[in-house]
């Protein structure tokens, strides 16, 4: 069993996202002042008495209105309430009690949920102040007071939580097999749709307004292939075209996605083909030494002769000619195909990202690979490559130890990487040489 979720919940602009960021202990939800910031559900954990939670931080529930993106944002919020185990509701001192909170109130007791009374706001230490009292009416219970910015409260609060939680759920531990797999492209490609068509429900805010997911939302699955949790992240833009502020954090929260995942599936959207900033997105996967898989979406709409998917693919390579161990798939989340297939890729390029190779094996490939092709020299003096080991996975990184780094072409390495490759595979994932001089430290 996964750890218990906790939603966080409450009309816009009351401090959700500033109460999530200080009992996760760090900035994930997107804070600003403006109403309906955070879209989508985002999901964080924290730690409390030495149990283990997972907090679920959603987009303000506007009970009645007819605007599409705010009508999305209560289905995602009504999704987080319905898988959740304890909802905290937050309201704000200064506001009082609205109309709009009371409709909210009513809303969580017909989910037969329990329900721990936030009021945030109340930034003085001591006395609780008379307006506190006026939240009895909501019918929920008593109020626990909160100040989010200062952190004032916020263990009374979490207490609460853990008083509402069963023995069974407050044990439960968390699951260290799964796979991180971040959905990352530019926008508009289909991102959010494959992550719906994974998961089998409407998970992440799917509109045909380009921008519509923000922050990066983690949507866990468990089937015949594993576990994985998916990581459906904002549309990178161009540094150019990131103008309003909200827009900023959001290629940053798609940065740090990309940081946290193991296997980026890189969108590219069928029907418009690649575009410069595909590379861009890709080249952030590879920095980051990132297991890569390509996926051409909308293949369903796109017209096909007998040789469309060869020449696309051939395009493809020469447009990630930076990645050519990255494997190309052509999929549509819309009608499913192939994606039991994404899934098989995901778990074989994890396992290659993740391989390790004996010291011995390594040093068998090298003695072959030089007795072919004799190391580069300069001015009479050849390099000698002493031996090489493995140091690390996640990608797989390789040290040299020879007599003159500055003798190690960037060529050869790739003659050495070639040969590695082709004797273990390393499909899908980057190849990192680290080169030492005798005697360096």
């Amino acid at each position: 069993m996964s750890k218990p979720i906790i939603a966080v919940v409450g009309r816009p602009n009351v401090g959700k996202s500033t109460l999530f960021n200080r009992i996760i202990g760090k900035r994930l939800s997107i804070v600003d002042d403006t109403p309906g910031v955070t879209r989508d559900r985002i999901y964080g954990d924290a730690e409390w008495l030495g149990h283990n939670l997972m907090l679920i931080d959603t987009g303000g529930i506007e009970p009645k209105t007819d605007d599409i993106i705010l009508a999305n944002m209560r289905a995602q919020a009504q999704l987080a309430i319905d898988m959740a185990a304890v909802i905290i509701f937050v309201t704000d001192l200064r506001s009082g009690v609205t109309a709009a909170d009371m409709d909210i109130a009513s809303m969580l007791q017909k989910s037969g949920k329990p329900i721990v009374l936030c009021v945030n706001k109340c930034d003085k230490v001591g006395e609780p102040p008379l307006e506190l009292y006026e939240f009895y009416n909501l019918g929920l219970g008593e109020p626990i007071q909160v100040s989010s910015v200062h952190g004032y409260g916020t263990g009374d609060l979490l207490d609460a939580v853990l008083e509402n939680l069963s023995e069974e759920e407050l044990n439960a531990n968390d699951d260290e097999d799964v796979i991180n797999v971040a959905v990352i492209g530019k926008p508009n490609a289909g991102k959010s749709s494959l992550v719906n068509a994974v998961a089998g429900e409407q998970r992440a805010i799917v509109s045909d307004i380009a921008g519509t997911t923000r922050d990066a939302i983690d949507t866990l699955i468990e089937n015949k292939f594993g576990k994985f949790n998916f990581i459906d992240t904002a549309g990178l833009r161009r540094k150019s075209k990131v103008e309003d502020k909200i827009e900023k954090y959001s290629v940053i929260r798609a940065e740090m996605a990309i940081d946290r995942a193991d296997v980026c599936v890189i969108m590219i959207d069928g029907k418009e083909g690649f575009t410069e900033q595909d590379s861009k997105v890709a080249g952030l996967a590879l920095e980051n030494g990132k297991a890569c898989i390509i996926a051409v979406n909308k293949w369903d709409i796109v017209e096909k002769d007998g040789r469309t998917m060869d020449s696309y693919r051939k395009k493809l390579m020469t447009d990630f000619s930076f990645m050519p161990y990255a494997p190309i798939i052509f999929i549509s989340a819309k009608t499913g195909q192939r994606l039991d297939r994404l899934f098989e890729l995901i778990k074989y390029v994890h396992s290659q990202n993740t391989m390790r190779i004996s010291t011995g094996m390594l040093n068998d490939i090298l003695a072959d690979a030089t007795a072919r092709v004799q190391p580069p020299s300069d001015k009479g003096k050849r390099l000698k490559i002493y031996y090489m080991t493995q140091a690390s996975t996640k990608p797989p990184t390789f040290v040299c130890f020879c007599n003159k780094a500055e003798l190690f072409h960037f060529s050869y390495q790739r003659y050495l990487e070639n040969q590695i490759r082709s004797t273990f595979g390393l499909e899908g994932t980057p190849v990192r040489f680290v080169i030492r001089e005798r005697g360096d430290k």
